[in-house]
């Protein structure tokens, strides 16, 4: 975390002295901002209490926006402590987002959809991931379920990747073909069915190849504008590059568990 925040402060905003205090310049406007977003991830291959959590938001909150649940972590607490979480996080004005649990709930059909939106809404959530490429539904369905998102009154925020699994893409997927044109394509068209932001994926961009493509970052960044993109960072020189090369405004994810930031 040290290293990623030392990326959102940059260069010349180092940590400066003054007479009282010592305070990070790094150029960004007070929480809630809608450029240069920072989401860390909750709890999700180990267990653990509130009290790295609320460490993490004492120390450093005013550089956090945004809390993940991943894996479906959520799933094996209780509602209280997942509302304590919730509420933790909402105290330091830190919104809370689902992760990647809502292709596991379509398995048992699109009618769980709709209850799993309504149990997230009285959580107290405010984000819905959906991992596009991952759920086995055509576009029009995947619209659907954004409009529904929506119509809860929380955020959608579907994820896509250059790295296909399954569902329609499953040909495109074996073929390991990177095709950016479709991926943004798809992107435009949830952006407007009224989702909020697009998660890029970190595989075939920074993650798991040996040359990070900052080709196709570009092209993503031309073409849909950092408003309305958020990108996986999966490791703190990603973070740290993508800060260096397109400014302060990038929207950072970053795969890192609480207890690793500390």
């Amino acid at each position: 975390m040290e290293e990623f925040l030392s990326g959102r402060m940059g260069k010349q905003g180092r940590t400066i002295a003054s007479q009282h205090n010592y305070i990070a310049n790094i150029g960004r406007p007070a929480k809630p901002r809608m450029l240069g977003i920072t989401e860390v991830r909750g709890p999700f291959h180990s267990a653990t209490g509130f009290e790295p959590l609320q460490n993490l938001f004492e120390s450093m909150g005013e550089y956090i926006d945004g809390l993940k649940f991943s894996g479906g972590c959520h799933s094996l607490m209780s509602r209280d402590i997942v509302q304590q979480w919730i509420r933790q996080a909402h105290h330091h004005d830190v919104y809370v987002s689902t992760g990647d649990w809502a292709e596991h709930v379509l398995r048992t059909g699109p009618g769980s959809f709709k209850q799993y939106v309504k149990d997230c809404k009285d959580l107290g959530f405010d984000t819905v991931e959906i991992n596009a490429d991952f759920i086995g539904l055509n576009e029009d369905n995947l619209l659907r379920l954004i409009r529904m998102v929506k119509k809860s009154g929380m955020r959608a925020k579907p994820e896509l990747g250059l790295h296909f699994h399954g569902g329609e893409n499953a040909e495109l997927g074996f073929m390991g073909v990177e095709n950016p044109n479709w991926v943004i394509k798809r992107a435009e068209r949830y952006l407007q069915a009224g989702a909020d932001m697009i998660m890029i994926a970190s595989d075939g961009l920074t993650n798991n190849i040996s040359n990070w493509r900052s080709d196709l970052v570009s092209k993503i960044i031309e073409q849909l504008g950092l408003e309305r993109i958020m990108f996986e960072a999966s490791d703190p020189k990603v973070s740290e590059w993508l800060i260096e090369k397109y400014g302060s405004k990038v929207r950072c994810s970053l795969i890192t568990f609480v207890n690793e930031c500390l």
